[in-house]
């Protein structure tokens, strides 16, 4: 029998009792995450659906309301100095560790080292840091080089991985360890000793938890939980998710297939809803290391003739509230985004243009490798429609399809395609890792220390380095204008469009907090 077979079997068998899904109902939120949790420590990855766990285990020193703004979340409040240099945070009373220890400031800071060790904005933080100290048990301390006008949206950002609190002797682990203990102060515990790997993940809601006052939105706020259990049940079969759905026995799905919505919706005890406005963003990483696309001028020739439409029906279908095209290098609807330099991708498409283009680059006819993953749907529809976008073009495609485990393999490769490596990947990042050059690792063009593909443009990093320097809102809106119509030119990646993902629920108040957040939610 095949693992989704058994996992379907099993999960149908355990979820179909009617008595104990009535005996629960009251206590038990019981979700279908997005993938299995294969790794626990959100600081280790970046993996959204770690990021969602690690909210739950876990606090953070602040967080994002739904208007995009930082709030105090564990600290009272902050003090800045005049000079800008010395900033003291202050804890709130009555936090305590899920051992029932009390949550000090050395642990925070041991903390904050940890994470910003994996984090790109939190070695911007720490670069500009002289001093980070805990004077006492509620105060923690920051003695900066120069003015760091975005550290308290560095320690709230919502965007993985999020800044995460744990204790010291957790914290103390080496960054490139993962954490083995969940032992957090957030508004769940994790019952490790219930865990199924593959199959489910169980939470017990923290009686010690004190959320702060006022009021909740997105991740700032009380975080006040309403059920004494959350079961995640992984079921990577989307017909069993939808049909646990249908039959009550799970409470929300987070992520659907879109094929399966017009079903979805005509059950009226489905409520189906867009639940993060600033969605999934596609991107086409190109390598930049070696032939044929470490050539800039084959990378802006592919632009008059890549349609982001196309992209997005391939993966959403034909319905246009499934995703949006006109996308640029900054999330649509957020204060950064900007039509500086979009002409190029939402002109009429030219594609004798483009066969020019390639034509006049100097490109030789070299294999570009196009990586499938042939078991992940979605990014197997981007490397589709890639594929057949470089034929007609004149590019010369090795399409290769591989599983997930053997494509993350191959990205990890910076040698030639004749040893290995790969020419164009096509993936989606959150709309919420695209807001602003702090956050959007994409954009950052900082050679073999940068992401995968690894551009290098000193003038698309002079420009986010004045970015994170500028405390004026206006100035910051010019120089990101100016990023987008740099990356048009140095193309460290392409925008293909904006997934706008849906979320599935019944039973439970509406869960539309952004992303899966598991406090607020009560049964309906």
């Amino acid at each position: 029998m095949s693992r989704r077979l058994l996992l379907s079997t099993a999960m149908a068998s355990a979820l179909s009792s009617p008595r104990l899904a009535r005996a629960q109902g009251r206590r038990v939120l019981r979700f279908v995450p997005q993938s299995d949790l294969a790794i626990l420590d959100p600081v280790w990855t970046p993996a959204y659906v770690t990021r969602n766990h690690g909210l739950m285990v876990f606090d953070t020193l602040y967080g994002m309301d739904g208007a995009y703004q930082i709030q105090p979340q564990m600290v009272e409040g902050h003090v800045v100095e005049p000079d800008g240099l010395t900033w003291t945070l202050t804890l709130r009373e009555g936090l305590r560790w899920h051992d029932g220890e009390k949550v000090l400031a050395r642990d925070c800071t041991a903390s904050i080292r940890r994470w910003a060790a994996r984090d790109g904005l939190g070695q911007s933080l720490m670069a500009a840091t002289a001093e980070l100290s805990a004077p006492d048990d509620r105060t923690l301390r920051f003695r900066l080089k120069k003015p760091f006008p975005l550290l308290t949206y560095a320690l709230g950002k919502p965007g993985s991985p999020v800044c995460v609190m744990m204790p010291e002797r957790l914290a103390q682990t080496d960054p490139g360890t993962q954490v083995k203990e969940m032992i957090g102060s957030g508004p769940f515990r994790f019952v490790a000793e219930e865990r199924l790997a593959g199959a489910r993940v169980v939470y017990a809601r923290n009686p010690d938890y004190v959320p702060r006052p006022g009021t909740a939105s997105f991740t700032a706020g009380p975080k006040e939980v309403f059920f004494e259990r959350v079961e995640w049940h992984v079921l990577p079969d989307p017909s069993t998710a939808a049909a646990a759905l249908r039959a009550g026995e799970v409470d929300w799905w987070e992520a659907p297939s879109f094929d399966l919505l017009p079903m979805l919706a005509r059950d009226p005890a489905i409520h189906t809803a867009v639940p993060d406005p600033t969605g999934y963003i596609g991107t086409l990483r190109l390598n930049h290391l070696h032939a044929p696309f470490n050539n800039p001028a084959l990378r802006r020739a592919l632009l008059p003739a890549l349609r982001q439409a196309d992209f997005m029906q391939a993966v959403a279908g034909e319905s246009p509230e499934g995703w949006r095209d006109g996308v640029g290098f900054f999330c649509p609807g957020t204060p950064m985004a900007s039509t500086a330099g979009l002409d190029i991708l939402t002109a009429p498409r030219d594609l004798e243009r483009a066969r020019r283009e390639v034509a006049a680059s100097g490109y030789r006819g070299e294999p570009a490798v196009v990586l499938a993953p042939s078991d992940f749907p979605n990014l197997k529809a981007l490397a589709d429609v890639t594929a057949d976008l470089l034929r007609r073009v004149g590019i010369t495609v090795d399409y290769q399809a591989l599983d997930w485990g053997s494509t993350l393999g191959r990205l990890a490769r910076t040698g030639p395609v004749s040893e290995g490596g790969w020419s164009a990947f096509g993936t989606f990042w959150a709309g919420l890792d695209q807001l602003d050059p702090a956050v959007h690792a994409s954009l950052r063009a900082n050679g073999l220390a940068g992401p995968r593909g690894w551009p290098t443009s000193e003038k698309l990093e002079a420009l986010r380095a004045s970015w994170m320097e500028q405390a004026d809102q206006g100035e910051r809106l010019r120089l990101a204008a100016e990023m987008q119509r740099q990356a048009f030119e140095d193309v460290p990646y392409i925008p293909l469009g904006q997934l706008l993902a849906r979320t599935s629920w019944r039973g439970i108040t509406t869960p539309l907090q952004g992303f899966a957040l598991f406090w607020g939610i009560r049964p309906a």
